[in-house]
Order: structure tokens, then sequence, then C-alpha cells
């Protein structure tokens, strides 16, 4: 028997994803509403975003959100799900935003082993303000911000967050991509193991999600998902990379 595909009515409404043609943000919103629809979760989440590409899941959902100062969704999720420790939260932001002007709050909510999950869209520049280099932009990769490609001398090194959180004691690590029906499936599971472990109250959980950002790349979207494939994953493959068992 065929399987009949429905968009969860938690993310059906007139106005509709304001992102680009091609952009993973879309894709990442619907698997992450998917989730919460099937763990039956729809009136008992909390979404928190900041002011960058992630803001539009204001726009594309009828569940709770709140929006914040950019790179600050995390510790504003955090401060929430203290109060209400009942509700599934998460942080849901871009490389950008969680890796350069909130670096501090993605580190420190992980030290604190805080009991929330935190969803980074990583398409390696900073979408929403112009496709400037952001710390998880690749060798080479030209951006606004780096015309002549980005070096290690002037630059450093890309930064993998999960290979940081991979020292740390925290409940569950992992990274998924948006650009074939395959990663998208096992990028779903990997943010359902993670809500999983925050509603038993395990800790922290984190995922990250590669995703494509043609606009700024300068690329059609199967472009993008080609170099997702080719060049991205190199650098940040995906798989789960802490699993602690439940205390």
């Amino acid at each position: 028997m065929a399987k009949t595909f429905r968009v969860p009515e938690i993310i059906v409404n007139e106005y509709g994803h304001g992102c680009c043609q091609g952009c993973g943000h879309g894709i990442v919103n619907r698997i992450i509403y998917e989730v919460i629809t099937e763990m039956g979760m729809e009136d008992n989440c909390m979404a928190f975003h900041d002011l960058a590409c992630g803001s539009n899941m204001l726009y594309a959902q009828k569940g709770n959100a709140f929006s914040g100062a950019h790179g600050r969704a995390i510790p504003t999720a955090t401060g929430y799900k203290r109060m209400r420790p009942d509700m599934l939260v998460f942080s849901y932001a871009g490389d950008g935003a969680t890796y350069s002007i909130g670096m501090q709050h993605t580190i420190h909510t992980a030290l604190r082993d805080e009991c929330m999950t935190a969803i980074v869209v990583n398409n390696t520049n900073f979408g929403m303000t112009g496709g400037q280099m952001s710390p998880a932009s690749l060798l080479g990769q030209k951006t606004t911000s780096s015309p002549a490609g980005r070096t290690k001398e002037l630059n450093g090194n890309p930064v993998d967050v999960c290979k940081i959180y991979a020292t740390m004691d925290v409940a569950y690590v992992a990274r998924g991509a948006v650009n074939n029906v395959p990663n998208v499936n096992k990028t779903k599971q990997y943010i359902k193991k993670a809500f999983e472990k925050q509603m038993a109250g395990e800790g922290f959980t984190f995922v990250e999600v590669i995703a494509a950002c043609p606009t700024n790349w300068g690329m059609t979207p199967a472009q993008a998902n080609a170099r997702i494939a080719d060049e991205v994953l190199a650098q940040f493959p995906m798989g789960e990379f802490v699993e602690r068992s439940a205390k």
C-alpha cells in the first residue's frame, strides 16, 4: 500500500515560508514539526529563534514560538526550559548566529548540560545578512566578507562544534543534512532522538543540520545540494557523536 504524505497541520497556515528557493530551512522546519506531531507534543512545544534565517519559522508554523536577539536563541530557550521543564523546548538558528555572535552561549549551555535541545542549520555563511563568512565557512569559500576565499592564515580553520561537544558531558550530539531524501530521513531520526532524550530529562541535546544556501553560494538548488555532497560533508561528516545513557 502506498504511503500518503501529509504536511503536519501545525505548519499549515496562510503565510507560508519566507526562505529562498532551494534553502534547506524549509525542509528542516518540516521534519521538526513532523517529529513533534508524531510525539503528540503540538500543544506542549516551544521554539526559540533569533533575528536571522531561522526567524522564518515564525511564519511557517502555528505552534508556540519566541524570537529573541540575534545569536541568543539558546540562552532564551534555556531560561524558558528552567521555568517549564514539562515543555519540549528547542532553539533554532544558523551557524553564523550560533557559532559567532552566540558562541559563548553555545559552549556554556553544554558545559551546564542544560536539559534543552539546540538545532543549528549550518549553511556555512551568514544567510540573512548578506552571505558573510561564518566560523563554519570552508577554507577557500568565497563570501561577501572574504571575496578572495577563506584562508587559514587570515581567518583560521572552520569550527566543528560537534567535535567540541564530543569532549563534554552532554546527552546527545548528532549532525545530519537535508541535501537528499536518505539524509533527510536520518536527520529526522536524530532530531527525534534529541527531543526524546530531552523529555526524558537526560540533559543537553544538539543536532546540527547541513543545508544549502543557493542564493549566497551563487548556485542553483541542484548545484548547492551537489556542493553539500562533494565538499561540505567532507568537512562536516554526518553521524551521531555523543549518546550518553540515561542517568
